[in-house]
């Protein structure tokens, strides 16, 4: 779910940036970047941990 948001949370990130660079017409500020892909790489970091909790747990520590 961690995953999926990181994606979802990221695509908004690349749409705002390929907006500005070919359309002139960003929604998001310099600011507001940062906050968005910030939040893509929390999310990511999140999915990536509890991915590796669930691993641990289960006993297929390599």
């Amino acid at each position: 779910m961690f995953l999926i948001g990181a994606f979802i949370v990221f695509f908004a990130f690349f749409t705002n940036v390929a907006l500005g660079a070919f359309a002139d017409a960003a929604v998001l500020g310099d600011v507001g970047e940062m906050v968005v892909l910030s939040c893509a790489s929390v999310l990511f970091v999140v999915a990536i941990l509890r991915k590796e909790a669930d691993r641990s747990k289960s006993g297929d520590s390599k």
